[in-house]
């Protein structure tokens, strides 16, 4: 399945996702063994290890419904980063988790745009205030 653009492999990444599609999910990702995942809670997954990782996700149940906003992006002639924000949707009123940080890169070949790594994690907690100044203080 090539991707013309960085951007239409990483809708369908989001899309393979979202639907749970194991079998979409390597056509996606690059074909050669230099790809990484790096989920939170989890090992990170090299070459083979990456499918085999999503294919356990979604042989478990696991479904996402998954709102992108893209912070930035840095693009070359053959790779491209996307630093995004992932936020959780579809749970109850008031209880929606804080957001994901996601990086994805993504590298140009013969045949197009591919996912090369995918590396998520945590949103860090806010930096502690100043007691009186109403200012927030940076360490």
């Amino acid at each position: 399945m090539p991707f013309a653009t960085p951007q239409d492999a990483e809708d369908a990444y989001y899309d393979a996702l979202e639907s749970g599609d194991a079998d979409a999910m390597p056509r996606i990702w690059d074909a050669s063994n230099e790809v990484a995942c790096l989920l939170p809670m989890t090992p990170m997954a090299i070459g083979a290890q990456v499918q085999r990782l999503w294919r356990a996700i979604f042989e478990q149940g696991a479904r996402f419904d998954i709102q992108v906003r893209h912070l930035t992006w840095i693009e070359g002639d053959d790779v491209a980063i996307h630093l995004v924000e992932e936020r959780s949707l579809g749970q109850r009123e008031g209880q929606a988790p804080p957001p994901i940080y996601a990086t994805n890169v993504f590298r140009r070949g013969a045949e197009g745009w591919s996912l090369v790594l995918h590396q998520n994690s945590p949103t860090p907690p806010p930096p502690p205030s100043v007691p009186g100044d109403g200012q927030t203080a940076f360490a």
